[in-house]
C-alpha cells in the first residue's frame, strides 16, 4: 500500500505541478483578452465620439440653414410687400392730386377724401411711412431732386416743395421723395 500511496502522491505532486506550469499561461491568455478587450472598448469610445462631433456639427448646420431660410423668407416678404405698395402708390398719388385740384362745391370730394385716409391706413399698417421732405436738408438716399432753383427764405440745399410723395419701408426706401431744391 505504500507503493500505491507512492505513488498516488507522486501523480498528486506532477498534477499540481502541472497546473502551476499552466497557471501562466492561462494568466497571460487573460491579459492578452484584457488588452483587447480595452483596445476594443477605445475604439468604440473614438467611434462614439466621432458620431456625436458629426451629430453636433449637422445640428449646428441645420440650426444655421435654418436661420438663413427664415431670414431669406422675411426679406422675400418684405421685398413682396414692398412691390405691391409701390404698385398702389400712383394710385394714391391721383386721388391726392385730384383732392387739392377739387372744385369746393362738389360732394364726391368727401367721397375722395375716405378712400384716400383708407388706403393710407392700410399702407401705414403694412409698415410704409411717408418720407417727411418738405423744409429738410436734401438727402440723395431719401430724395430725388427734379430741379435747382432759387427760393427766398429757403437755406440752399433745402427742399422747398415735394412734388411726388416718398414713402419707406421700415428701414428700406420704396420710392423716393421728388423734390425740388433750393439753391
Amino acid at each position: 500500500m505504500t507503493d500505491k500511496k507512492k505513488h498516488k502522491h507522486e501523480e498528486e505532486i506532477k498534477e499540481t505541478q502541472a497546473a502551476e506550469v499552466e497557471m501562466p499561461e492561462e494568466a497571460g491568455q487573460a491579459s492578452d483578452e484584457s488588452e483587447a478587450l480595452k483596445r476594443q472598448i477605445e475604439e468604440a469610445e473614438a467611434k462614439a465620439s466621432e458620431f456625436k462631433d458629426s451629430w453636433l456639427r449637422s445640428q449646428a448646420e441645420f440650426q444655421n440653414y435654418r436661420k438663413r431660410v427664415e431670414r431669406d423668407n422675411e426679406l422675400m416678404r418684405s421685398t413682396m410687400k414692398g412691390d405691391i405698395v409701390k404698385k398702389v402708390l400712383p394710385v394714391l398719388d391721383d386721388l391726392e392730386r385730384a383732392l387739392q385740384n377739387r372744385p369746393d362745391d362738389d360732394a364726391w370730394a368727401g367721397g375722395i377724401e375716405l378712400i384716400v385716409r383708407k388706403l393710407q391706413t392700410i399702407i401705414e399698417s403694412e409698415g410704409v411711412k411717408r418720407i417727411e421732405a418738405k423744409g429738410a436738408a436734401f438727402d440723395p438716399n431719401f430724395h430725388e431732386a427734379i430741379s435747382h432753383e432759387p427760393a427766398d427764405g429757403v437755406e440752399s440745399g433745402f427742399v422747398i416743395e415735394v412734388v411726388q410723395n416718398g414713402y419707406m419701408l421700415g428701414e428700406r426706401v420704396i420710392r423716393p421723395a421728388m423734390v425740388r431744391v433750393a439753391q
